[in-house]
């Protein structure tokens, strides 16, 4: 550790300052200066907020251009590019009244364009709006993004869906470097928590040619928080409580920034019981505690800026097993239980030249994970230690076209230290070469491009040949080309059309090649194909949107095709007492989209009305269905926003009625699952109590206690419900 911070603070020679500023005034469209806008520069982390002459002010910024994002609630946001000289430098602009929501900077898509100048489409959600919905897990809260959803067990395990793909063909990332952590399994959580997290991003398709193997499918770009603005010091502290599960989670934070050092740390502490159905019972041993730790440190002057980032995060859950059986509002899970420790250590680091940069990312991800059947010793655990690089140099700029060479890399071993093998004990490497343009002209843009991936697996012998938990050694390689191409357009000035095409891929995981046993959390007797070929796809999207000063729509449509598309096959054999299934690969396809539309009428500007449609249909070349594909969902939500006095200001009331269709396309051995709609309620907003202020929410999930079942819900094969009515206090306030 001193190591990387000597070398991230004092191992360069590029480490002198310099007095290189940028300062500007922002004023609204009748030249009145705007205070409180967010100024923010992403290259160097830095922010400011305008004064009460709309005037912001940077000291100690690199040379050369700089991307500057200006964004302000009730304004459109606005990005432009400032050329930094020695000395002073000023960039003054103006900003227009927009009547939703702020136009956000993607990262996700490495241009780090607006979303309304980005070709291709990409969900952004902060995650005060996701809390706001009253969603208990991180992963509930991005399940309400259209075109998202989640497989789940319980409370305590959610895992991300995009367009009917999940688990190693859907790509994470945190802290600006791919998150690892044996997430091939169902009952393998994401292992993040919401809290020191600012924002998420959703890419819906292939993003292979930015990520390479596993983002297939698409990928979850989770943005870390913010510093604070220099020569400031902030400190939070937040409580939520949770009625059905009797549950609370505590965050505490502080961060404070000079004008080159900055430093911030949160720490949270979430615990819930059983979580109960409508009829008052309690589904036994569906309990949690998790523990999240996360700090930062950034250092940035004249053509340099680091950030080094570590994230602790420890889960205990139970497994349950029973159903609904022992009734208990203990927090401690009982046996069988699952530990899961998570260390992610992410270095980022830019390098300014004068019309060119360097980003370099490094992360270390270790993840162990264990199963506690009847005592505190483990019989299974595994321990996943994960090397992450990626260097992206951003070339000159050549007129109104940017471009961006690539190398990125993994380094990965899995070990087991119990008796119990899941997996064998493997290494994997990977590497990946790319390169991609953007163009811009008028009101269009056009971006291409291409890479190159080889992943090298190679896994132990373990066991008796024959018996159950044996594993053959492999040695496979696998290689893919990639491409994409995408266009944007404005067919008038409030339309907007976009259409991709992007091929991806994902090679085979250890579970697909290596299986031999009886996997507890489908109760099948999987078996592994060491012969497996990888995936490969191409998806098609458009996207249509309108705006304007009132009303916003759009619509979203896709179709995705995967050659040799892997999957479990029952072979009509039992082992164990259990069906066996083996992994096969056959050709698929999936389709379907989204559709909804914001009205915000004039003159009730307080008023919201949102509504949204989304469909996948997923299907294997012979006719049948893909299992694990969501249930189409309409969801409407009416939202007031409002002022009460002067003790209550960025109030807010919404009714949101989630309607979920029956899915009756179903797998082999998958049930059919009935529809059901949710009625869910919120309220919130600033207090202010003299000089004190603090925001409150209070949300009603499920408020009329609905009995339902999800039809990705884990325990569905069991008949155990969702949880029922849920009641969400929340509080946050500035010390």
């Amino acid at each position: 550790m001193k190591k990387i911070l000597l070398a991230l603070f004092m191992g360069s020679p590029l480490l002198f300052f310099a007095q290189n500023r940028l300062s500007g005034t922002v004023t609204d469209s009748i030249s009145q200066p705007i205070k409180g806008v967010s100024v923010f520069l992403p290259d160097v982390h830095k922010s400011a907020i305008t004064d009460d002459q709309g005037q912001y002010q940077f000291n100690n910024i690199p040379l050369g251009i700089l991307k500057v994002s200006f964004s302000f609630l009730g304004y459109q946001t606005k990005s432009a590019s400032a050329l930094i000289n020695p000395g002073e430098n000023t960039l003054s602009l103006t900003l227009s009244q927009s009547e939703f929501k702020m136009d956000e900077v993607v990262v996700s898509t490495v241009f780090n364009k607006l979303q309304s100048q980005n070709v291709m489409k990409v969900e952004h959600s902060s995650i005060k709006q996701l809390q706001h919905k009253g969603a208990v897990t991180l992963v509930e809260g991005i399940a309400t993004i259209p075109g998202v959803s989640q497989i789940s067990t319980g409370t305590s395990i959610g895992k991300p869906v995009i367009r009917g793909l999940s688990g190693n063909r859907v790509l994470v990332y945190s802290q600006g470097v791919r998150l690892e952590n044996q997430q091939f399994g169902d009952e393998h959580g994401l292992g993040l928590n919401d809290s020191g997290i600012e924002s998420v991003e959703v890419i819906k398709g292939p993003a292979s040619l930015l990520y390479g193997s596993d983002a297939l499918g698409g990928v979850l770009y989770f943005n870390p928080e913010k510093f604070a603005a220099a020569n400031t010091f902030k400190a939070d502290f937040g409580q939520k409580l949770f009625s059905n599960s009797l549950g609370s989670s505590t965050t505490l934070g502080m961060k404070t920034s000079t004008e080159n050092l900055k430093f911030l740390a949160r720490g949270n502490y979430t615990t819930q019981s059983d979580y109960e159905v409508p009829d008052g019972k309690k589904v036994t041993n569906t309990r949690y505690n998790e523990s999240d730790f996360k700090t930062a440190v950034g250092f940035s002057n004249d053509n340099y800026s680091g950030v080094l980032r570590y994230n602790f995060n420890a889960l205990r859950l139970g497994i349950p097993e029973n159903g609904i059986a022992e009734q208990s509002n203990n927090k401690t899970p009982d046996y069988p239980r699952q530990t899961v420790y998570n260390h992610l250590l992410s270095v980022n680091n830019t390098l300014f030249f004068r019309d060119s940069k360097l980003d370099v990312d490094l992360g270390y991800i270790s993840n162990t994970r264990s199963e506690l059947e009847e005592s505190a010793t483990p019989n299974l655990k595994m321990h996943l230690t994960t090397f992450n690089y990626d260097a992206k140099y951003h070339l000159p700029k050549i007129g109104k076209m940017e471009s961006i060479v690539g190398l990125q890399g993994m380094h990965q071993s899995n070990v087991n230290k119990a008796e119990e093998f899941l997996i064998p004990d493997a290494v994997t490497n990977d590497i990946g070469f790319f390169g991609t343009t953007n163009y811009e002209w008028k009101s269009n843009a056009i971006q291409a491009g291409l890479r190159y991936d080889n992943r090298k697996i190679n896994s132990e012998a373990h066991g008796i040949s024959g018996n159950e938990g044996a594993f053959e050694a492999i040695g496979r390689s696998f290689d893919s080309f990639n491409a994409s191409v995408g266009y944007k357009t404005n067919l008038a000035k409030p339309v907007t059309l976009r259409l991709n095409v992007a091929s991806g891929f994902r090679a085979p995981n250890l579970a697909e090649l290596a299986s031999n046993g009886v996997h507890e959390g489908t109760n099948r007797y999987e078996i592994g194909n060491k012969n497996l070929k990888t995936e490969q796809n191409v998806q098609t999207d458009i996207n249509l949107e309108y705006n304007n000063s009132h009303f916003e729509f759009f619509a979203n449509g896709f179709y995705n095709h995967i050659n040799r598309y892997i999957y479990t096959s029952p072979t009509g054999e039992i082992r164990e007492e259990n069906e066996v299934f083996e992994y096969i690969q056959n050709n698929a396809a999936l389709y379907g989209g989204e559709i909804g539309f914001h009205v915000h009428p004039h003159p009730l500007d307080w008023l919201h009305y949102e509504t949204s449609f989304e469909t996948v249909t997923g299907k294997k070349q012979d006719g049948n269905y893909l299992p694990l594909i969501p249930a189409n969902n309409w969801n409407n939500t009416l939202r007031g926003e409002f002022s009460a006095l002067k003790w209550l200001s960025d109030g807010y009331a919404s009714l949101n009625v989630s309607n979920t269709f029956a899915q009756r396309n179903v797998s082999g051995f998958e049930t059919a699952s009935a529809g059901y709609t949710l009625v869910n309620v919120g309220l919130g907003g600033k207090v202010k109590l003299g000089k004190n202020a603090f925001d409150v929410s209070l949300n009603g999930n499920n408020l009329f206690d609905e009995r339902y079942i999800a039809h990705l819900s884990r325990l569905k094969t069991d008949g155990i419900p969702n949880i029922g009515r849920n009641i969400i206090l929340g509080v946050n306030f500035n010390l």
